[in-house]
């Protein structure tokens, strides 16, 4: 335990350092490029072949398969090969495009997506992570289910990354003794982490670019309610009948808990017996539910109130880094984040925080691995801004005929970009290939409107790396010793639950 909290404690100090030199990275390029410039490079997505996208799909197939065929490699350096794949396209890309567009992307991908990306991942995961539920939740189907209800009830509101990271621990402690829980990790992963976003603008990042063009706060809830209940209801109930069948598979297994905490000690007053050569209790002797690290839910406002503050105040005050425009409200955003990161790592015991099964390796390897993902996939998202001029004209195309709006594409589309693409640029693009005018959007065509935006927020579930948090809870699971399904191993889980769901949405809701 010494050792564990000596490590615990080197890991606080290096993520001390860490957040001091992101605060100093986000002030110096305010400082250093303040000055107005002109003639920013562009690209043309037009100009780009589909052979553009070959190192992302590398980078895709890369995450799918190196777990699997190499896993011990893929452990020790997803970090360097999540960097080459960066570079196979960055390389040439400089080598046909020059350096000036080069460098302009990758900062344009950095200054604006990946870094507040991770700065709010990094700030929802520790604070989060700082809570921990003390006392014998015990991994019922019941039991369960009401925290999978809970968690897709907060999503739309705590944003569904952060919702993920608060229940995503409880949940596995619940269900340590269980002999099947990937089930249960899939599950919340189309719930808390993706479906349970779909009501607000807080909920996903989609979501709340449309709230900057305009889509009315509510207008999300009141047009996407009727189809996340229905989601929400019929996952919920294939889950809990799964769990329950699986449950009586076990044999209905009750836990037996060490007893290594203080206050586990005194709860059970010397009903502690020998088992198998440990100290155990039945789970139903011990403690209370009772929240421990509570301030962070008080941090957590905090990160939902800065968030919302970037989006709804604008002073008109931005800075040039290399012609990308970095606007004010971002920055101090992103610094607000960092401040109540180590404000959560201050005021949270380093001891609950250690009880919690907290580490960072999750954080870890999703910021190496998005690094190459955001940067291998900027000739995508430019073929895709091209519209019918791109290399991918036959799929903008496909969502419209005779001058109208199909649906039904715009939804598929949308969904299943999303699936692989980053769902915040996807819905752009189709929000813009609708018309871009929130207005016209919200009255007309509202039925199109909201095929966008189920699209992104529900198929983001497909794939691990569809929606920010999926990746995130698959690492936490897996460090907890879950054994969870590769990439393909979970593709075949969403396309055998999801696909249909959302085939009957098409036609309840969309056709």
């Amino acid at each position: 335990m010494k050792e564990s909290y000596a490590v615990f404690t080197f890991l606080k100090s290096k993520v001390f350092s860490s957040l001091s030199l992101a605060l100093a990275g986000l002030l110096l390029p305010a400082m250093a490029f303040a000055s107005a410039s002109a003639g920013a490079p562009h690209l043309d997505g037009a100009s780009l072949s589909a052979l553009w996208v070959v190192p992302f799909a590398c980078m895709l197939l890369s995450i799918a398969i190196g777990p699997i065929a190499a896993p011990h490699f893929w452990h020790s350096h997803f970090g360097k090969i999540s960097v080459f794949w960066a570079l196979c396209f960055l390389v040439p890309f400089t080598m046909a495009y020059g350096f000036s567009l080069a460098l302009y992307e990758a900062l344009h991908a950095l200054l604006l997506e990946y870094i507040p990306f991770i700065v709010l991942l990094l700030a929802l995961f520790t604070v989060a992570g700082g809570v921990r539920l003390k006392g014998s939740l015990v991994g019922t189907p019941l039991v369960n289910t009401v925290i999978l209800l809970i968690g897709t009830l907060l999503a739309s509101w705590m944003g569904t990354t952060g919702a993920a990271m608060l229940l995503i621990r409880p949940l596995l402690r619940a269900n340590a003794h269980r002999k099947f829980k990937v089930h249960t990790v899939v599950f919340f992963i189309f719930l808390v982490a993706n479906i349970g976003g779909s009501l607000t603008p807080l909920g996903d990042p989609p979501l709340f670019l449309g709230f900057l063009k305009g889509v009315s706060f509510f207008w999300t809830t009141t047009h996407m309610l009727p189809l996340m209940l229905f989601a929400a209801t019929i996952l919920l109930a294939v889950y809990f009948g799964l769990d329950t069948v699986l449950f009586a598979k076990e044999g209905k297994p009750v836990p037996a808990t060490e007893c290594c905490e203080e206050e586990t000690k005194e709860a059970v007053k010397g009903r502690c017996r020998f088992e198998n050569g440990r100290q155990v209790y039945d789970c139903g002797a011990g403690p209370k539910l009772a929240l421990d690290g509570k301030v962070n839910l008080i941090l957590l406002l905090g990160v939902i109130a800065a968030v919302l503050m970037s989006g709804m105040w604008n002073p008109h005050v931005s800075f040039n880094v290399y012609h990308v425009h970095v606007e004010l409200q971002n920055v101090i955003r992103d610094i607000i984040l960092l401040i109540i990161t180590g404000l959560s790592l201050k005021l949270t015991d380093d001891e609950s925080r250690r009880l919690n099964d907290f580490n960072w390796f999750p954080i870890l390897e999703v910021g190496k691995l998005f690094i190459g993902i955001f940067m291998s996939m900027i000739p995508a998202i430019a073929i895709l801004k091209a519209g019918e001029n791109g290399a991918l004209a036959s799929v903008i195309n496909m969502v419209t005929s005779n001058g109208e709006p199909v649906n039904v594409m715009y939804f598929w589309l949308t969904g299943i970009l999303s699936s692989f693409l980053d769902n915040a640029p996807t819905y752009l693009v189709f929000f813009n290939t609708a018309g871009g005018d929130a207005v016209h959007l919200m009255g007309d065509m509202a039925s199109t409107l909201l095929a966008i935006s189920a699209g992104a927020v529900f198929m983001g579930a497909n794939t691990y790396i569809g929606n920010a948090p999926n990746f995130m809870v698959r690492s936490i699971a897996e460090d907890q010793g879950v054994k969870m399904p590769s990439f393909f191993g979970y593709m075949a889980w969403s396309f055998g639950i999801l696909i249909p769901l959302f085939v009957l949405i098409t036609f309840v809701f969309i056709a």
